[in-house]
């Protein structure tokens, strides 16, 4: 629709025409056609109840819908703006409250309910008895048979939770934005790699700071410009600066999220209780491969169990490490000081730097390098549109289609790897199409996009990457070709539409290509000379993968617990200090400094900018490790480039989606069910 841009479905998305004005009109319009729909299930004959008129007509009533708010969730990642974000959350509490409202309406319900009892449903067979038994159990999940007093509050709940999740995480970008350090004194540089002096330079210079006569640096709190202070940064002041903003992310007038926090645990209790469960890891977990808040918990535990005492021994010597260089008493370090003194204990360990990879890792060569691998080892070919053939939201954004070895077009994505001030931190996948097979036999292209916050180009050079921005883009890929490959005809069963601690196997299994040498071979080549890593410091730098491997690991577990322990126990949270009352659950998991180090508790988008997220579900990450490594000594053992694997995980994993339980599919590639050990062994904390 021409008027409306938000709701064309044109393939190739016109993102100039997507502006902040036209998202009202648009996603009113496609409220009112899904309600519309909703309401002709509702108003079914009982006696004329097929598949095609419920179930299926169910899944395609918010299709328009789902797709014009996931363009404008989508934009509001990548290109947020004041007209844009008020635009967003004028519709937020109506989008929130449809969504929760079709779970919670009886004659819906009961017509669903109806056609599941009949011969005709017990017939169904393959992906459609599996569509009709994920909603049934999605329905009751979600409240269908509360009555109604009970429906109504549950809807308002998830009203209210959508605008205080989306609140907290503007709270994080706009205190992240917010916060700036400029360095006018050369000697404050000290220790910080070019690059990172490059790149700081610049951003001065592009807010009009600093001359030629008087250089400035500017810093901020995106990552590519805190780490690497936070690494190297000889002078302690730096950091001691650096790590304060960082840490008062969420935490500070006027972007404090205490109060959120705890509202948004109360609210999720709430929801729990009033859908029969003692909590909310309980109700979130019931249909993942975890099942339930306590077991997620006892896996955590036994990863606790199995690496705390190499994590107690690696605080203790990079304690002994410092007082060694500096000929003062062993004393624990500053907070600001743990990341610097361990990169100098890997460097006079493994006489190894990371930096010394970054001329081997431009960006174009690791793109190529990855695209010529998932030729290899899952028959794709990838190739780029020429600039300005496609419409993009920002000029550094490329776009790329991808075809089967049969010449299949099986989808498209874009990718946007640099930071920008209106983009959020980190990095994701997202989709905006899902295609698949087709009624009538054909299949239509997937769309998707990936997007990150990487060291950008300096001037002259291209964008050198070090070896985890590398890992970064391997593992966003992981997640795009669960999309893209996804041979699932029922849309909400595709691609990512998995449990929660099974959607991270298909990105994390890709991480393991940046440290095989084989892989390493096909894109880790000096820009300059196309020469690749030197075999020497190849050695130095799988010597030194898992130094401080058990802080790694700790680090994660401690994220995961209080994760599962805020939403387990809420009623205790509530109320008080929310950083005390975090710190107190995690204590034993962080490394101890002077100050103390503080929880992430306030910035932890992962958990509280989104009404369900990752919360009770940070886990996910460790239990898909366990899975990823066990399932990658498969190529391990038959080739890295073994096309047969590749092509079987492509059958078995990235093309099934939700067509089965997650369990179910990973035995049809492994044989077997997962084992811990392989984890263990990849960590260096057993020997293989």
């Amino acid at each position: 629709m021409a008027t409306q841009p938000f709701l064309d479905s044109t393939f190739a998305v016109r993102w100039s025409q997507h502006t902040p004005e036209q998202i009202a009109p648009a996603i009113e319009a496609a409220l009112s056609g899904a309600q519309a729909a909703i309401d002709a299930i509702a108003q079914r004959d009982l006696a004329a109840l097929t598949y095609a008129n419920t179930f299926l007509a169910l899944e395609q009533a918010t299709e328009e819908l789902n797709y014009a708010w996931g363009k404008v969730t989508h934009l509001q990642s990548v290109d947020d703006s004041p007209a844009l974000r008020d635009a967003h959350n004028a519709l937020l509490p109506a989008v929130s409250a449809f969504s929760a409202r079709i779970a919670l309406n009886p004659a819906l319900w009961l017509r669903l309910k109806t056609f599941a009892a009949t011969p005709a449903a017990a017939a169904l067979t393959g992906i459609h008895r599996r569509f009709l038994d994920e909603t049934v159990e999605e329905f009751r999940q979600a409240g269908a048979d509360l009555p109604e007093a009970e429906r109504a509050r549950l809807e308002a709940l998830q009203t209210e939770l959508a605008e205080v999740t989306q609140k907290y995480g503007e709270n994080v970008l706009d205190a992240t934005n917010a916060w700036e350090l400029v360095v006018t004194d050369a000697a404050r540089l000290r220790g910080l790699p070019e690059h990172a002096i490059a790149t700081a330079k610049r951003n001065a210079e592009a807010k009009g700071l600093g001359t030629p006569d008087a250089p400035a640096w500017r810093f901020t709190l995106h990552q590519p410009s805190q780490e690497p202070v936070m690494t190297y940064a000889d002078d302690e002041s730096l950091r001691r600066e650096v790590w304060t903003a960082a840490t008062a992310v969420g935490a500070a007038a006027p972007h404090d999220n205490a109060a959120l926090v705890q509202k948004i645990i109360a609210l999720r209790d709430e929801k729990a209780r009033l859908l029969g469960k003692p909590h909310f890891a309980d109700l979130v977990l019931a249909r993942r491969m975890a099942c339930s808040g306590e077991k997620a918990l006892a896996f955590i535990a036994d990863m606790h169990r199995r690496a705390g005492a190499a994590f107690g021994r690696e605080c203790a010597e990079l304690e002994e490490f410092k007082a060694r260089q500096t000929g003062a008493p062993r004393a624990v370090l500053k907070a600001w000081e743990v990341g610097y003194w361990s990169e100098k204990l890997r460097q006079e360990r493994y006489d190894f730097d990371d930096e010394v990879l970054r001329p081997y890792l431009p960006m174009d060569r690791v793109i190529a390098g990855l695209f010529d691998l998932a030729g290899r080892v899952f028959g794709l070919r990838i190739t780029e549109r020429p600039a300005g053939a496609v419409e993009v939201w920002h000029p550094e954004v490329k776009f790329y289609d991808l075809h089967d070895a049969a010449g299949r077009h099986l989808g498209s994505f874009y990718a946007d790897w640099y930071p920008r001030e209106p983009k959020r931190g980190g990095a994701w996948m997202g989709y905006l199409v899902t295609g698949g097979p087709q009624p009538d036999g054909s299949r239509a292209p997937h769309l998707g996009y990936i997007c990150g916050n990487l060291t950008p180009p300096a001037e002259g050079k291209p964008a050198l990457l070090a070896h985890d921005e590398v890992e970064t883009i391997f593992h966003e890929f992981g997640h795009l070709l669960h999309h893209l490959l996804g041979e699932v005809e029922i849309k909400s069963l595709n691609g990512v539409n998995v449990a929660w601690d099974f959607v991270e196997l298909p990105s994390q299994i890709m991480e393991n290509w940046c440290w095989q040498r084989e892989s390493l071979d096909l894109f880790a080549r000096h820009h300059e000379t196309g020469a690749p890593i030197p075999a020497e410091i190849f050695e130095k730098m799988t010597a030194a993968k898992n130094f401080r491997s058990a802080c790694a690991t700790i680090r994660q577990v401690q994220f995961a617990r209080m994760d599962l322990l805020l939403h387990m126990r809420a009623p205790e949270f509530v109320t008080g200090d929310i950083e005390v009352q975090a710190r107190a659950l995690v204590a034993d998991c962080m490394i101890p400094t002077e100050p103390a180090g503080r929880t992430i508790v306030k910035r932890f988008g992962h958990l509280f900018s989104d009404p369900v997220g990752y919360a009770a579900g940070y886990y996910s990450y460790k239990w898909a490790e366990v899975l990823d490594a066990d399932a990658f000594t498969r190529f391990q053992r038959e080739g890295v480039f073994n096309a047969k694997v590749g092509a079987e995980f492509v059958a078995h994993i990235l093309s099934q989606g939700n067509s089965a339980e997650p369990a179910e599919l990973y035995r049809r590639f492994m044989g077997r069910d997962p084992d811990l050990a392989a984890l263990l062994v990849r960590n260096g904390l057993v020997a293989g």
